[in-house]
C-alpha cells in the first residue's frame, strides 16, 4: 500500500489536483494507509465520496479500479468469470487429457475485485455506492477487505501483493452490515460550509470573481436549506459558476437565476419551489 508520512502529505498532494480535503479526510486517508485499512464514506449525494477515490488516483499516479454497484450484483461481475468460449474453443482444438489446463489464468475474466489484487502497481479500488447491495451479497466484499485476497476455487487463494487503497462510498440508502463496518476505517462527508464551499470554488475555477462566488455558495446554501427531492451537490455548484462565467454574469439578479436554475435542480417541483423561494426573498 501507499507509503506516507503524514496527514500533511495526503493534504498537499490533494489539493494539488484540486481536491481541498479537510483535516479529518487527510486524516483517515492517512491511517488507512498505515494500517492497510479500507474507508467507508458515508454522506447525502454529491458531497465529494466518489471524487475522493478520483482525487487520490491523480495525486498519487495510481490506477484506478471501479466497480459500481447495483442491485443484482453478483460474483461474476465483482469477483471474475471464466471465458466460456475461449474454453469451448481449447476443447475442441485440444485432445480430451487436456481438459484440466481451461481452468487456468488464461481463461480468467477479471472483474474489478480480482482485478484490484493481482498486479503489483499500486492501485485505488473504488467500490460505489455499496449500499446498492442486497445485504447477502456484501458477502462478496468481506474476504477482500479483511484480507486483501479472492478465493478462486479452480486455482486457489490470490492474495495481493501490492494492497490497493480501497474506498467504500454510502449514500445511506440502506444501513450495511457490521461485518463489513468492521472491516473498515469510517468517514462521514456532508456538505461543506459555505467558506469551504467557496474555496473549492476558487481552487476549481480561479477566474471567478471573489464577489460572485460568495454570492453563489450563499445562493446554494440556501437550496440546500430547503426541503426538495434532491439538493445541489459540489459539482452542480461548480457546472453553475463554469456557466455564470460563460454567460459573462457579473451579478445574480432574479432573471439570471430563474434562466440557470435548471443547472442546479434536475427536479421540476425542486426548481419551482427554488424560484419561488430566491425570486422572492434575495
Amino acid at each position: 500500500m501507499l507509503f506516507l508520512q503524514s496527514q500533511e502529505e495526503v493534504s498537499d498532494a490533494l489539493s494539488q489536483v484540486g481536491y481541498l480535503p479537510s483535516t479529518e479526510i487527510a486524516t483517515t486517508v492517512f491511517l488507512a494507509t498505515k494500517l492497510s485499512k479500507p474507508i467507508l464514506v458515508e454522506g447525502p449525494a454529491g458531497t465529494g465520496k466518489t471524487e475522493l477515490a478520483k482525487a487520490l488516483a491523480r495525486a498519487f499516479s495510481l490506477e484506478l479500479i471501479r466497480l459500481q454497484c447495483y442491485e443484482g450484483l453478483d460474483e461474476s461481475r465483482a469477483l471474475y468469470e471464466w471465458d466460456y468460449r475461449k474454453q469451448l474453443l481449447a476443447l475442441q482444438a485440444h485432445a480430451e487429457q487436456e481438459v484440466q489446463s481451461i481452468f487456468s489464468s488464461e481463461f480468467l475474466l477479471e472483474r474489478p475485485l480480482l482485478a484490484a489484487l493481482r498486479g503489483t502497481t499500486e492501485k485505488i479500488l473504488l467500490i460505489d455506492e455499496v449500499d446498492r447491495l442486497e445485504i447477502e451479497t456484501e458477502a462478496l466484499l468481506l474476504e477482500v477487505l479483511a484480507e486483501f485476497q479472492v478465493t478462486v476455487p479452480e486455482l486457489g487463494t490470490v492474495t495481493a501483493t501490492s494492497k490497493p487503497i480501497v474506498i467504500l462510498t454510502s449514500n445511506g440508502m440502506r444501513e450495511l452490515s457490521e461485518a463489513l463496518k468492521r472491516r473498515a476505517l469510517y468517514l462521514y462527508l456532508d456538505y461543506p460550509s459555505q467558506a469551504r464551499e467557496r474555496d473549492i470554488v476558487c481552487a476549481a475555477i480561479p477566474e471567478i470573481e471573489e464577489e460572485l462566488a460568495d454570492r453563489l455558495v450563499s445562493i446554494v446554501a440556501r437550496l440546500r436549506s430547503l426541503d426538495l427531492k434532491k439538493s445541489p451537490s459540489i459539482s452542480e455548484t461548480l457546472d453553475w459558476a463554469r456557466s455564470l462565467l460563460a454567460l459573462s454574469v457579473q451579478a445574480l439578479d432574479d432573471e439570471v437565476m430563474a434562466s440557470t436554475l435548471p443547472i442546479l435542480l434536475k427536479n421540476r417541483a425542486d426548481i419551482e419551489r427554488a424560484a419561488k423561494e430566491l425570486l422572492t426573498r434575495s
